[in-house]
C-alpha cells in the first residue's frame, strides 16, 4: 500500500502532536516525526505544513538566534492548535477503530 496518500491526510495531526510536548523548528519537527515512525515524510511537506498551520492560526512562532548558523524559527502550539489537536485526535481514533473493525473481518 502506498502510504504517501495516508500521510498527506494525517500530516497536520502528526505535526500538531509532535509540537504538543515541546516547541520545535522545521528540521527538529521533521526529525521527531521520523523518529516516531513516519519515515516517508519529506522535508518540503513538513515545512509547508508548519507554514499552513501557522497561517491558520494554530501555531505561534518565535526566532532563536544561533551562533552556529542562521537563526531558527521555532513553532509552538497555541490554544486553537491544542483544540484542533484534540478534535482531530478524536476523529482519527474513531476512524481507526472503525477501520480496525472492518479489517478484523479480513485478517
Amino acid at each position: 500500500m502506498d502510504t504517501s496518500q495516508l500521510l498527506k491526510g494525517v500530516l497536520d495531526l502528526a505535526v500538531l502532536a509532535v509540537l504538543r510536548k515541546e516547541d520545535g523548528y522545521g528540521y527538529d519537527v521533521l526529525r521527531r516525526l521520523r523518529q516516531g515512525g513516519l519515515d516517508g515524510v519529506g522535508d518540503a511537506s513538513v515545512y509547508g505544513t508548519l507554514r499552513r498551520l501557522y497561517n491558520a492560526g494554530l501555531l505561534t512562532s518565535y526566532v532563536v538566534p544561533s551562533e552556529e548558523g542562521p537563526h531558527r524559527k521555532y513553532y509552538s502550539l497555541n490554544e486553537p492548535g491544542r483544540a484542533r489537536l484534540l478534535e482531530s485526535g478524536q476523529t482519527w481514533k474513531s476512524f481507526a477503530k472503525t477501520l480496525d473493525g472492518l479489517l478484523g473481518e479480513v485478517a
